[in-house]
């Protein structure tokens, strides 16, 4: 078949790979301008790049809504779209234009964590697995029906960072995979059941700030999901901001004050958790590694020896 595809950083870089490395015919990119937003630059390798090195004909644009672009679709004459991680609204002329439509490949099981970031949110989630759906775009974001998914598990110490490594791998048998079945003459695939469907919006500030109110557990989620490259999880201490690197659940069960600087318990320094809803009882999450407001990185117990005191949310 012949495609365009739509694309941007790591995602949209190995999608092209992907297509480049098939059977199906790559006939004109589309990508976005290169972005300095801290987000944008996680994961950033060249889509338009890619494409220049295999001769293939790139188009940038924030929005693909204009008339010279839409002329330029039309005369690409594409069998199909493939998109993934495009950041704007496409419109339905542009993805209704190829005699197959446009298959939008997004990084989670749909109809589950449709939106922003779904890695990050369905680590802080708890989810269990995460995985790459290939779907058929239509009116609604990420709600076209299935054309193929795949997942894996989420491991009890598993980064955001890890999760992507291992979802990245998947990009190549679910994009390859659904055009083969497309291509092979298959029209019908299965819909989203809408009623297990949520959305979640781009991460932010506020988003990574931690609140010690939260459960342990649910801390530790919120420090492996803003893991290395991503901003990482932060509070203040005295006024200063101060990131948290690494931490554990501790083993043992505190009472007090959420964000009270308790005591060392192994390699890490215990702070107090917000209580269990259920029990009402309070774990602890012993913190292993911070950063500082000037960019030391160091063992918590290093940092928190004879400090004492509290973490707050704001300074």
């Amino acid at each position: 078949m012949r495609v365009v595809m739509f694309g941007y950083q790591t995602w949209g870089h190995r999608t092209l790979q992907a297509l480049l490395d098939s059977p199906h015919e790559v006939v004109t990119v589309v990508t976005h301008p290169k972005s300095e937003h801290a987000y944008e630059r996680i994961w950033s390798d060249s889509v338009a790049n890619l494409a220049a090195e295999h001769g293939v004909p790139v188009v940038i644009r924030d929005r693909p809504d204009d008339e010279e672009l839409f002329q330029l679709l039309k005369d690409a004459d594409p069998d199909i779209i493939v998109a993934n991680n495009w950041r704007t609204w496409i419109p339905p002329r542009v993805y209704n234009l190829p005699r197959h439509g446009t298959l939008n490949v997004h990084d989670s099981l749909l109809p589950k964590y449709a939106g922003f970031s779904p890695i990050i949110w369905a680590l802080i989630n708890g989810e269990s697995e995460v995985g790459v759906t290939g779907h058929l775009m239509d009116e609604e974001l990420d709600a076209g029906d299935i054309v193929l998914q795949r997942s894996v598990p989420v491991g009890p110490d598993d980064t955001a960072t890890d999760l992507f490594h291992k979802t990245v791998d998947l990009i190549t048998p679910v994009t390859v995979g659904s055009l083969d079945l497309i291509a092979s003459g298959r029209t019908e695939f299965t819909p989203q059941d809408r009623s297990q469907a949520t959305f979640f919006h781009k991460r932010a500030e506020d988003d990574i700030r931690i609140d010690w109110n939260w459960q342990a557990e649910e801390l530790h989620r919120l420090i492996r999901a803003q893991s290395a490259p991503y901003p990482a999880a932060f509070t203040h201490h005295k006024g200063k901001r101060l990131e948290i690197l690494a931490a554990v659940v501790s083993e043992k069960r505190y009472g007090g004050t959420p964000g009270r600087i308790f005591y060392r318990e192994g390699e890490g320094v215990v702070i107090v958790a917000g209580a269990d809803a259920r029990t009402g009882r309070n774990h602890g999450l012993a913190v292993t590694r911070v950063r500082t407001e000037d960019g030391r990185e160091l063992p918590a117990a290093e940092y928190f020896t004879r400090m004492g005191g509290y973490l707050t949310d704001r300074p």
